[in-house]
């Protein structure tokens, strides 16, 4: 790994992560969710660096990440009674919410528009760090645009090295999939991204349906909205139901498995997302397993489909932008 890390529990790291992002720098910190590249929101130089490190599109926003959801009013320009209902439930943890943004924050934050995706990680590293550095921290994923998310500190170092002004270890990400985003700049509750808090529970949380967003005709209102996203190199295909005992033919075939059902019969490689059948497991696994497939020199990856309920949702939904071909 290239790149300076610290461990994420050391206080001491922590403040020279905290100098770091008041100076302006990059700082790459473990959520809950994927590893965060991160910068001051309110400093656009130091915004603009997040997009030049990780070619990021313009028009795609970043999520504000706050050490507490009593800072939402540094961001966040309206009130509104739904807020509360689900950051008391979900707040620490793996849900965004787009809200009218104050217009003090930059607009390279928001791609330009007059909304902010907001969250508080559940990470205890997370917490310390935007607490000490005294800002609300613009952090998408630390990875190239568009690639698989990273899951661990050596993941990021491996894709971003040295760009990075320092990576605070904190170990594998526990959820694994990034947030749930959820719209809350209209009347009507908009899900714009699945991710670690499931649809079924915010709208049990809601006491209303939440809408599905249309995909975007110009840019994306959200991070993670574009057709092809989390993408392997390796072309990746979802296969109709359980995988078979042979491989499709046509050269070296990666499997990615739900469980050992699976794992034999002529695959170059296999990964098991779920060995004990639970979804929060293969949530974890998904990200991990996908970059050891696309490591391994594979002419092709086909994996299994899960059921879509709960963790199901994301799941699916980054295997299907990782499979899309631009």
């Amino acid at each position: 790994m290239s790149g300076r890390v610290l461990r994420a529990d050391d206080p001491a790291a922590i403040d020279e992560g905290a100098r770091i992002l008041r100076a302006g720098g990059l700082v790459a910190f473990p959520t809950e969710t994927v590893y965060g590249l991160g910068a001051d929101a309110f400093d656009a130089r130091a915004v603009a660096r997040v997009f030049e490190v990780k070619a990021r599109p313009s028009f795609d926003p970043l999520i504000v990440h706050l050490a507490d959801g009593s800072d939402l009013h540094r961001v966040v320009a309206v009130e509104d009674p739904r807020v509360d209902r689900l950051t008391s439930r979900f707040w620490p943890g793996p849900l965004t919410l787009v809200l009218r943004r104050r217009p003090e924050l930059p607009e390279i934050v928001t791609a330009g528009l007059d909304t902010v995706g907001v969250r508080v990680p559940a990470h205890e590293a997370a917490h310390a760090l935007i607490r000490a550095a005294r800002t609300p921290v613009a952090a998408p994923s630390a990875n190239p645009f568009g690639y698989v998310s990273p899951t661990t500190a050596a993941h990021v170092g491996e894709l971003l090295g040295e760009a990075v002004d320092l990576v605070l270890d904190g170990g594998p990400c526990e959820v694994g999939v990034e947030s749930t985003i959820v719209s809350l700049a209209s009347e009507l509750p908009t899900i714009l991204r699945p991710g670690g808090v499931s649809r079924e529970e915010l709208e049990e949380a809601l006491g209303a349906p939440l809408v599905r967003a249309t995909p975007p005709a110009e840019r994306p209102l959200a991070p993670g909205q574009l057709d092809r996203h989390y993408a392997t190199r390796t072309p990746l295909r979802i296969l109709p139901g359980p995988a078979g005992p042979v491989p499709p033919r046509g050269g070296r075939v990666g499997l990615l498995a739900w469980n050992a059902a699976a794992a034999g019969g002529g695959y170059a490689a296999v990964e098991i997302l779920a060995p004990d059948g639970r979804l929060t497991t293969a949530a974890a696994r998904l990200f991990a397993a996908l970059r050891r497939l696309d490591a391994a020199g594979l002419d092709a990856i086909v994996a299994e489909p899960c059921e879509e309920h709960g963790l199901g949702h994301a799941i699916m939904d980054r295997l299907r932008r990782s499979a899309a071909r631009g």
